[in-house]
């Protein structure tokens, strides 16, 4: 006979595993003192929250460090701001597909929750097998890389630089686990306050250029479309690396469970903060242009520290100081967002179930944030990794499209289903046919093993989902049941709104 010490551990364990007959959980589970209470994520991400989750998460550092890519292969200024301005508008039309996918499938997940929906388990699990092993945690691991660089900038006499730097970035991934797997709401707040700061850091960019627009600081838009490239392979390459500087739009469909009235906010949300960074994209590029000619700009391999160096001089150091609390907020949404994914494919059996528990108590998705960022550490031991997503990026649109395809499909096979968005139909079928480009054009300009490579990595992925998934021969339910235990964590299943 156990004693009183064991009851919670089992109430834990057998409360958090009782069912109804149809397959659900019981609402709740009693035993003796202890009562379970039905485990669901709460719903703690408001319209705020969800703005500086899209934002934060878009705006990492590549707008301080190094927006050249664009002006060097448009070949004018011009034409680089209209790459600019075109790439925020189709994340727009992205964020807008999303939307209406995000209204009519209240899941979390994103893209997961909607290719299952719409072409079944095969599908999607090749996109979770994707974004959880590679995209994710690559990301999460390149950006804490980022950061870390700068910190190290602060101490010259650390040594070796890669040792001290990946022992910081180590610790970034680190902090954001403990800070996501502890409280959303604590994690939608430290998201807040890293957006404010970037934003208010690209505001002191933005109104250095208007007054220096106003002093007559204007030659590098006299004739700016000089120099501008004719050829129509390599526009649609500037306009693919402008679109990466706006990855991330699609995060707040990952939390959807977890937003307020996201009937009303996610669409919100997605427009607002999506419009916001179009807007201060726009406006950053113009002012670095006011304080430097395109030439040095090209030359420059961190533009907005150059910038302060001409524009604000001995208080440049707010720059880099900038570019850290960017880093870290954009690290800390990928990783809030990220561990979703993981999340619901556990849920939907795709992962081991474990992943999909939540924890008891501070109702947060602890094992798939953990999970995520573990995998995020081994990837800062890996030395090419900025080569390895290069190669994987092109996927991304990949599955953006057959996402956006999906909402094509499901004006079918959900035709009869209350809607509270419905896009006219042009504007996904364009957004399809942007990502059809955008998958075959780094392909056909510059094809490389390496393609072939991550196309047989993505579709490697059944040599795990038949035995594992779909025949299940490998069980790890104790297991299971010991870090359930361990982790004070149970399952949590998905409830639809009323």
């Amino acid at each position: 006979m156990n004693s009183d010490d064991d009851k919670p551990y089992e109430a834990l364990q057998n409360g958090a595993r009782q069912r109804k007959p149809d397959g659900t959980p019981e609402t709740a589970s009693e035993y003796g003192s202890v009562v379970i209470q039905e485990v669901k994520l709460k719903k703690e991400v408001g319209l705020i929250g969800g703005i500086s989750l899209i934002v934060g998460t878009i705006i990492g550092s590549g707008i301080f460090i190094s927006p050249k890519g664009v002006l060097s292969m448009t070949g004018s200024v011009g034409l680089s701001l209209i790459v600019w301005a075109g790439s925020g508008v189709l994340a727009l039309l992205g964020s807008l597909c999303y939307s209406e996918l995000g209204t009519l499938i209240r899941k979390s997940g994103g893209e997961y929750a909607y290719l299952m929906e719409a072409f079944g388990p095969i599908p999607a699990f090749l996109y979770a097998w994707n974004s959880v092993i590679v995209i994710r945690p690559s990301s999460i691991a390149i950006i804490c890389l980022t950061f870390a660089e700068y910190v190290t900038t602060f101490f010259p006499n650390c040594g070796t630089p890669q040792i001290p730097m990946k022992i910081v970035a180590a610790a970034a991934i680190v902090t954001l686990m403990i800070v996501n797997s502890l409280s959303v709401k604590v994690a939608a707040k430290v998201q807040i306050l890293f957006t404010a700061a970037k934003l208010i850091a690209l505001g002191i960019i933005i109104v250095g250029g208007i007054v220096r627009l106003a002093q007559g600081h204007t030659t590098q838009f006299d004739n700016s479309f000089d120099g501008t490239t004719k050829s129509p392979s390599i526009i649609a390459l500037a306009f693919y690396q402008a679109l990466w500087a706006y990855d991330g739009w699609n995060n707040l469909n990952y939390v959807t469970e977890e937003l307020d009235k996201p009937e009303k906010n996610l669409p919100r949300a997605n427009i607002i903060g999506v419009a916001l960074v179009t807007v201060v994209y726009i406006f950053t590029n113009i002012s670095y242009l006011t304080a430097m000619s395109a030439a040095e700009l090209l030359d420059s391999n961190a533009v907005a520290v150059t910038w302060g160096d001409q524009v604000l001089q001995s208080a440049a150091v707010i720059l880099p100081i900038a570019v850290l609390f960017s880093t870290y907020g954009s690290a800390n949404g990928t990783v809030f967002s990220g561990g979703r994914v993981v999340y619901v494919a556990g849920r939907e059996g795709h992962l081991p179930e474990l992943l999909s528990f939540v924890h008891v108590r501070l109702l947060t998705p602890m094992p798939s944030i953990i999970f995520t960022c573990c995998i995020a550490l081994i990837m800062i031991g890996i030395s090419n990794i900025g080569t390895l997503v290069d190669f994987f990026s092109f996927t991304a649109w990949l599955f953006y499209g057959s996402t956006v395809a999906s909402l094509l499909v499901m004006r079918y096979t959900k035709r009869n289903e209350k809607r509270v968005i419905k896009l006219p139909i042009v504007i996904p079928i364009l957004f399809l046919l942007c990502a059809i480009y955008l998958v075959i054009a780094p392909i056909v300009e510059d094809p490389q093993i390496q393609f072939l490579y991550a196309a047989i990595f993505v579709v490697g992925g059944l040599l795990f989902y038949f035995p594992l998934v779909h025949f299940k021969l490998v069980s790890v339910d104790k297991l299971t049941m010991y870090i359930q235990m361990l982790m004070e964590i149970a399952p949590s299943q998905y409830m639809p709104d009323d």
